[in-house]
């Protein structure tokens, strides 16, 4: 069995999180590779994991997913899930999620009241966010994208408590970690690197977050015409409302971080015994 785990040019072998799971998938007797994105894939099973200048090159990438005979997760869920539009899809599915609002360029937002969060609806790793109070400054950043931008309340508990992000495979959960907070009041992350370094810690979700893990897989797979299985990885960043409970921030289904650095072997393990299962299929 050959499995491939999909990168890019500036970090050909990865951030270092994923190689759990590369020595994982060694130990049992996989042929496991790192290969940049963009070439012919020879691989019973190509699993995407940091292709993270796709950003920038979008429609190559999902040109070039859809050439790639079997790749997780599979292309159609990844064109769907590189668009953060897919919030408001959800939430018309019944899903808690922190309110968003889709501004396409030209378009005239609505502010939400005291903070909010202005960021591309294509983007990764938190570049091109900003939070703001001020609302000329938050237009003035909304036209220098020059692209669609979500434009959604800033949730205060991100200060005190960060994010849970939700580690599944197969439909089944894992593990978490812990995020702390990212973004200053009143800036705009920058755009300069493929990402921006992140406080993670490991974590234990409550059953409130888990519940809220599990009905956003159900409805992204309602969504998608596909059983919650058939996604090969998920990661799902929730935060906390006001009233306390928790609200989804981003389902993460194309090049999430999994936190393998954060969490025991066995996690691992799982997603080595998920990539098996699934490249055998």
């Amino acid at each position: 069995m050959r499995v491939v785990l999909v990168s890019c040019a500036a970090l050909p072998r990865g951030d270092g999180d994923d190689d759990p799971l590369f020595d994982a998938l060694a130990r049992d007797g996989v042929d496991v590779a790192w290969e940049v994105w963009g070439g012919r894939v020879d691989a019973d099973l190509a699993v995407l994991r940091v292709p993270w200048d796709y950003t920038e090159r979008l429609d190559e990438f999902l040109t070039w997913c859809d050439t790639v005979p079997a790749l997780a997760n599979p292309a159609a869920v990844v064109r769907w899930n590189t668009d953060k539009s897919y919030l408001v899809e959800l939430a018309a599915r019944g899903v808690p999620v922190v309110p968003t609002a889709v501004v396409r360029p030209g378009g005239t937002p609505v502010w939400p009241d005291g903070e909010f969060v202005v960021k591309p609806t294509i983007g990764a790793g938190s570049r091109g966010a900003g939070r703001f109070t001020d609302h000329d400054l938050a237009l003035a950043h909304l036209r220098s994208l020059g692209k669609p931008a979500l434009v959604q309340p800033y949730q205060s508990s991100v200060d005190e408590r960060g994010e849970t992000s939700l580690v599944y495979f197969a439909g089944e959960y894992s593990h978490s970690f812990h995020k702390g907070p990212m973004l200053r009041q009143g800036s705009a992350a920058s755009d300069t690197g493929l990402y921006l370094l992140e406080e993670l810690a490991g974590s234990e979700p409550s059953a409130a977050q888990l519940a809220l893990g599990d009905a956003v897989l159900d409805a992204a797979a309602e969504l998608l015409s596909l059983a919650p299985k058939d996604f090969l990885y998920a990661r799902i960043d929730v935060v906390e409302g006001a009233d306390g409970a928790p609200l989804l921030l981003e389902l993460e289904l194309t090049e999430p971080t999994l936190g393998f650095r954060y969490t025991g072997a066995e996690a691992a393990a799982r997603m080595s015994a998920a990539i098996q299962a699934a490249a055998s299929r």
